[in-house]
């Protein structure tokens, strides 16, 4: 009885957690390049003063489905996708850099190439300049080219390639921003085999329908540790009589 407390008890409590990031995933079906999160259980023991029949059900390391989502053409210049694996670097305001999938950029009043948000895009040489009264075309590569919209149009001139990184997927984490960075802090190398769709963006990687699924599996399962918590009441209750009766 003493183990079906403490499973039971953090059991629901951990699948509130699971709920609330199966919520956060719904909320973001709709997000570009969205990396879903995964959640799994596990047994951990009492470490202390106790008796060893106690048992922990904790939520284990919050994982991400790398799963690449679906890919839609914007015909606008400033939007691109990653085709198959690999990640966008950005530069953060404290100079590290910092990962994501959404391709939907932004020129700034500065000139400079940015997210949606305002953090600067990472170029091979840094953040990438963009003058004024140009169209901008991004190559599969990543290259960032420019063609001039004022008098006679010329040929292309290049202004940066965008850095795109592929490190291994153990070896990055979600930020509380939802930008990914390298575990041990250090800037990932760049990878020339990680390839861009211009004029398109990568949709969210979640699943409405898994979701939503996920959603209802949780409350049922919250509700049985609850059963299993007034199951034990109800068992102590009636112990407590017989060692009355007996006394």
């Amino acid at each position: 009885m003493d183990r079906l407390i403490y499973t039971a008890m953090t059991g629901a409590k951990h699948i509130l957690e699971q709920q609330a990031n199966t919520s956060h995933n719904l909320a973001n079906a709709t997000t570009t390049g969205f990396r879903a999160q995964l959640d799994s259980f596990r047994a951990v023991p009492v470490i202390g003063d106790g008796l060893q029949t106690r048992a922990f059900v904790v939520d284990a390391t919050v994982g991400t489905d790398f799963t690449p989502g679906p890919i839609q053409n914007t015909g606008r210049d400033l939007d691109v996708a990653i085709q198959g694996k690999g990640w966008i670097a950005l530069q953060l305001e404290d100079g590290s850099e910092a990962y994501t999938r959404n391709g939907s950029f932004k020129v700034s009043d500065n000139g400079v190439l940015q997210t949606q948000t305002g953090i600067n895009v990472m170029g091979d040489g840094g953040p990438i300049s963009i003058p004024p009264d140009v169209t901008v075309s991004v190559g599969k590569d990543g290259t960032v080219s420019a063609i001039s919209t004022v008098g006679k149009a010329g040929s292309a001139t290049t202004l940066g390639r965008l850095k795109l990184v592929n490190p291994p997927e153990d070896s990055i984490v979600r930020g509380d921003d939802g930008l990914f960075r390298m575990r041990g802090g250090d800037p990932a190398d760049a990878d020339a085999n990680v390839a861009v769709i211009g004029a398109s963006l990568e949709g969210s990687n979640v699943s409405t329908v898994d979701a939503m699924v996920n959603m209802i599996s949780l409350a049922r399962q919250f509700e049985m540790h609850m059963n299993l918590l007034k199951n034990v009441e109800s068992n102590d209750a009636k112990a407590s009589q017989l060692m009355s009766l007996t006394g």
